[in-house]
């Protein structure tokens, strides 16, 4: 099951956004100066952070969550995640709005067009995060999970305390921000094929043909294994100049919305119960399949049950 003999069953600490999410299914996605009508909405919890740390939770793990909401509007979404049992004790209430995603959806093929306003999220500070981290004492067997819809000083304070406790760090670069690759060294990461190019591109390497070529030279700037996501081709595991495909699973697919989330969340949750790298990938790509069969970022999102059911 384990990877690492020495390393005890830890947490999984999110530090990330939380988001509200207004959701509009539309017959397609609108190309640029067009509008599309007949869409119906929905609005859901989301945030990459929060949903990373619902995933990691639903499979099972301990999960703190570390972030921000608006004091007069982020009750509803703390309270969403007290309610999958995530710990929210390192999430600041703070004099601005709950951050906000417009999503569109494409009814047929759950494809997805994202726009985001930061809020909250913005005001995540070095501090808050060093602070929250360290009245949870990092241990070795704990997963700090990372994602890039928060500042850069916080997630560099996170990715420092996590080296320094030899915990195990996760990074899913997104949204792709120019100037942060850095942030991937000795990380597990987790970019989808576009925020794999354009992490690439930063490091100052040749342009890859291959998403295999990538994800190899991207380990090799980072120093750490790269589990590239392929939409419903499944993932791309890199890990000691090796390489590995983890097929997707066929499904019906209604909203693309937070699959990567949910394989980040996964990942993250069998590291920290314990099982290796390979498996916590296999895992973590049949909860992804999950994930996209039903509307919104968390409402697909399987449990612990459902994921060993469909990966025996």
């Amino acid at each position: 099951m384990s990877d690492d003999a020495g390393r005890a069953a830890g947490r999984v600490i999110v530090v990330g956004s939380i988001n509200i999410d207004l959701v509009m299914r539309l017959p397609r996605l609108p190309v640029p100066g067009e509008t599309v009508p007949g869409g119906v909405v929905a609005r859901h919890h989301g945030g990459k952070g929060a949903n990373q740390a619902v995933a990691a939770a639903r499979a099972g793990a301990v999960v703190h969550m570390i972030g921000a909401v608006g004091a007069q509007d982020g009750h509803d979404s703390l309270a969403a995640l007290a309610a999958e049992g995530i710990a929210v004790s390192g999430v600041m209430r703070c004099d601005a709005a709950t951050g906000l995603a417009a999503v569109l959806v494409d009814a047929s093929s759950g494809e997805n067009q994202i726009a985001l306003a930061g809020g909250a999220n913005d005001l995540v500070t070095d501090v808050h995060v060093r602070q929250s981290l360290s009245a949870l004492v990092l241990e070795r067997g704990d997963v700090v999970v990372l994602s890039f819809e928060v500042p850069a000083a916080p997630i560099r304070a996170a990715a420092d305390a996590a080296r320094d406790a030899g915990a195990r760090l996760v990074v899913n670069p997104a949204p792709a921000r120019e100037g942060w690759a850095d942030l991937l060294a000795g990380a597990i990461a987790t970019p989808n094929l576009n925020e794999l190019a354009a992490l690439l591109g930063q490091c100052g390497g040749p342009a890859a043909t291959t998403t295999q070529a990538a994800a190899l030279a991207l380990a090799r700037y980072s120093g750490g294994p790269v589990v590239a996501t392929m939409g419903a081709d499944g993932a791309l595991l890199t890990d000691a100049g090796a390489t590995e495909h983890f097929a997707g699973h066929r499904v019906a697919a209604v909203d693309t919305t937070g699959a990567g989330d949910t394989l980040t969340g996964v990942l993250a949750a069998g590291l920290a119960q314990g099982y290796d790298l390979r498996a916590s990938v296999r895992r973590a790509v049949a909860a992804a399949g999950l994930a996209v069969t039903k509307p919104g970022a968390r409402a697909g999102i399987p449990t612990a049950a459902e994921i060993e059911r469909l990966t025996k």
